[in-house]
């Protein structure tokens, strides 16, 4: 399938507060953020012109900010606002968004406290990966070479771009198998995470998921934990190890590209998807669009 490149498309991106044409908003080849990873992102959706979450992203995006050591010069209220603008400026309803910030090139060392941090806001236009029957038969995952590090040598509660170095290695190797994802470990070998999105398991209607201490603690994640509470489905945040996969029913990941998407293999190990899958999968449509939520 041809993927028009993204730096050749047309729009505006919103570039350190100023709505910029969209093939203008560059930055230079010797940025910080490009060769030292001093760089932090978000990832979300607008359904129906409405940014799902918003202020919760802007909110970690400044707090991932932090765990780099840099702080972002804009407030969450303006973050809220200048994405919504880039959304409406682009006239998308049904979107991707892609907040990112970045170390500039003022200086170029590891040390770098007197650069600029640039903020850039790109919004495209990105459909649900399935519908809810083409969901349900399930994707195949591979299991990652690489694994999530110990947090004591990582900030691994920031969204950063450097942490998804081996998210990127680990998806390459899975697709050139014929896989869809990878699914991870932690530096002690229990299940953690996909490589852009969170996981649960069912078993005698019962989700479990790992603990995110290593990981990303995703906003998805946190949605979909608060829809399957309020339908009365217990969840358990605990240590999962590999071999315990051959006792569950159900897997599903989560994430904002994603969304709620049922797992039919996972190496060795095969799930059937089912009901609880289809249920968050339609609670999860329901919650994330205002029109339907309105209905």
């Amino acid at each position: 399938m041809s993927v028009l490149p993204f730096d050749q498309r047309d729009g505006f991106i919103w570039m350190n507060g100023v709505l910029t044409p969209w093939r203008d908003a560059k930055l230079h080849v010797l940025s910080h953020g490009l060769h030292y990873a001093s760089c932090v992102f978000e990832g979300e959706r607008a359904y129906g012109g409405q940014i799902f979450k918003s202020t919760q992203h802007s909110e970690r995006f400044r707090k991932s900010a932090e765990f780099l050591d840099f702080e972002i010069p804009y407030s969450v209220a303006e973050l809220d606002e200048a994405k919504r603008l880039t959304v409406e400026k682009n006239g998308l309803t049904d979107c991707y968004v892609r907040p990112v910030a970045w170390r500039g090139s003022e200086m170029m060392a590891v040390a770098a406290q007197h650069a600029t941090i640039n903020v850039a806001i790109a919004v495209w236009d990105w459909p649900s990966m399935f519908d809810t029957n083409e969901k349900m038969k399930g994707i195949r995952l591979d299991i990652a070479d690489y694994r999530r590090p110990d947090p004591q040598t990582a900030p691994c509660h920031s969204k950063a771009a450097g942490l998804y170095m081996i998210c990127t290695i680990s998806k390459h190797r899975a697709e050139r198998k014929g896989y869809a994802d990878a699914l991870m470990l932690d530096w002690q070998g229990r299940v953690a995470e996909c490589t852009g999105a969170n996981v649960f398991f069912s078993k005698d209607g019962v989700l479990h998921t790992p603990i995110a201490d290593c990981f990303l603690d995703g906003i998805t994640r946190n949605t979909v934990i608060e829809l399957a509470r309020r339908r009365g489905i217990e969840v358990v945040q605990r240590r999962i190890m590999p071999e315990e996969l051959a006792s569950f029913e159900e897997c599903f990941i989560c994430g904002t590209g994603a969304e709620v998407t049922p797992v039919s293999e996972a190496g060795p190990y095969t799930f059937t998807p089912g009901k609880i899958s289809r249920t968050l999968i339609e609670d999860y449509a329901l919650e994330v669009n205002p029109k339907k939520r309105a209905a």
